[in-house]
């Protein structure tokens, strides 16, 4: 068989502009899948904010129109090979030399625009794919305008293309006024209906991409089934209960040869399940750079996240004073909520020595936090996989959560009778479970033999992309049968 060509489109990619996890996924996955023979190309926009470093080094390839509205506008294409992945990046500098990526008041002409562009750019680059496969509610439209303006083409170029739609979080859809169907889609209202793209008399572009893509996904086996019930679906859960059947649940990985402990040199000393004392040394220096209290024996319970409601902050909020009373030291990092930064700012000044809030953005102290850690806490209301604990895991760190999820997926609940297991978690949004979960957890960390097990098993744990590039290349070898492509 040959080669399975992939477009693979998203609105941000590691290592060249981040605001959450979809780049971290966006920045591996197709690495990996790279890496097993598909032959993949990656797209998205060439916003202002991508260091100069990577944009010196872009090449031109070529530009065209794209139709919005009465308007034509300027689409540039720029190429740039990295790890040996091919990026293009879609230059139009009114929709992407801006100060935020997202949350603008365009947003739903600019996410037009690189919707239409995802495909328009095809033919000028020379790439055929099978498949287009796009991520999260920015590309959601794609499905939609290629089967409505692309597909039947007399050139035929698009007619055996098929496309593959993943959800990584359902909360943000990409919903804006009806108007943008007609005036900047150039789609008529035949789909603007309760199982097309209407969505309480406006448009959604995550619905759009349930809808009309051929196959679906999102990021963990749990989460895919979560998603079909009232409390998690977003007012989605019944066209997500039609689909159920084109539905695939695939648990993300990381790069575990960037984020390795053995060489990682973000942090203070590096060190293997072989030889623990370099997690020791992490932990004494960022007590120390932390203004903790610098005791070995104390463990460090940390937090690295957005600060919103999804992950659970009421209950750390609610519990955090008995938290510190059991004798624990609490570090955060992060930003968002106000209410919450605030929080954790008062937290620091209440507890001395004992909780280091840390609000704001920095990659670096969080690999230190990950390594130096001894528990990592995750209660999160819903997480659709979570990577925070699949990095405290490769950095031994044990982790607390509420099994939903990924990380029910990922985390197994720790069992004091076999000794197995990989981390401590609770079922209900209830913070007097989580509290009881961290009580679990401190009792098994008083026994340094057993807990020493633990990390080492954490450790082991193999959450690579490997795993998860193979799911997806199987689906996409699925989706050629499937389609006979």
């Amino acid at each position: 068989m040959d080669k399975i060509k992939v477009w693979f489109a998203s609105s941000e990619v590691a290592p060249f502009i981040k605001t959450g996890g979809l780049a971290d996924v966006a920045g591996s996955l197709p690495k990996a899948l790279k890496g097993l023979g598909v032959d993949i190309r990656v797209v998205l926009p060439k916003y202002s904010q991508i260091d100069q470093k990577f944009v010196s080094k872009m090449e031109f390839v070529g530009n065209c129109q794209i139709d919005l509205s009465w308007r034509k506008q300027y689409c540039g294409v720029f190429k740039y090979e990295f790890d040996g992945v091919t990026y293009y990046f879609i230059d139009n500098e009114y929709y992407f030399f801006r100060e935020g990526l997202y949350g603008l008041y365009d947003d739903g002409e600019r996410f037009s625009f690189f919707c239409k562009a995802i495909l328009e750019v095809l033919p000028l680059i020379g790439f055929k794919p099978d498949i287009i496969h796009l991520n999260d509610w920015q590309t959601g439209m794609v499905s939609l305008l290629l089967d409505a303006h692309y597909r039947n083409r007399e050139s035929g170029y698009f007619k055996r293309i098929h496309t593959l739609f993943t959800i990584h979080n359902l909360k943000y859809q990409g919903v804006f006024p009806k108007s943008v169907l007609g005036d900047l889609l150039d789609l008529d209202w035949r789909y603007f209906h309760i199982d097309g793209v209407e969505f309480y008399d406006s448009i959604n572009f995550l619905k759009a991409g349930l809808s009309y893509s051929s196959e679906l996904s999102t990021v963990s086996r749990t989460y895919a089934e979560e998603i079909k019930y009232d409390f998690f679906g977003e007012n989605l859960q019944d066209i997500i209960r039609r689909r159920s059947s084109d539905m695939h649940g695939i648990v993300n990985g990381i790069d575990f040869e960037t984020n390795d402990p053995e060489t990682d040199d973000r942090l203070y000393v590096n060190f293997s399940k072989a030889d623990l004392s370099g997690k020791y040394e992490n932990k004494r220096r960022l007590q120390q750079d932390l203004g903790l209290d610098v005791t070995p024996d104390v463990p460090i319970v940390s937090f690295i996240s957005r600060l919103v409601d999804q992950k659970g902050l009421d209950l750390i909020e609610h519990m955090l004073p008995e938290l510190v009373e059991m004798g624990l030291q609490f570090v955060v990092l992060g930003t968002g909520e106000k209410r919450y930064e605030d929080f954790f700012l008062y937290a620091q000044s209440q507890y001395p020595g004992k909780v280091s809030a840390n609000i704001r953005y920095d990659g670096i102290l969080a690999q230190r936090i990950y390594a130096a850690s001894d528990m990592y806490l995750m209660p999160s209301l819903y997480e659709p996989c979570g990577l925070s604990q699949i990095f405290s895991m490769r950095y031994g760190t044990v982790p607390v959560v509420r099994e939903t999820g990924g990380l029910k997926d990922t985390v197994v609940p720790y069992n004091v009778f076999t000794k197995e297991g990989t981390g401590f978690t609770f079922a209900n949004y209830n913070a007097h479970e989580m509290k009881d979960a961290v009580a679990r957890a401190l009792e098994i960390y008083r026994n340094r033999e057993e807990w020493e097990k633990l990390i080492i098993r954490c450790m082991s744990q193999d959450f690579s992309w490997e795993n998860s590039a193979k799911e997806y290349k199987n689906l996409y070898r699925n989706m050629l049968t499937r389609f006979n492509l």
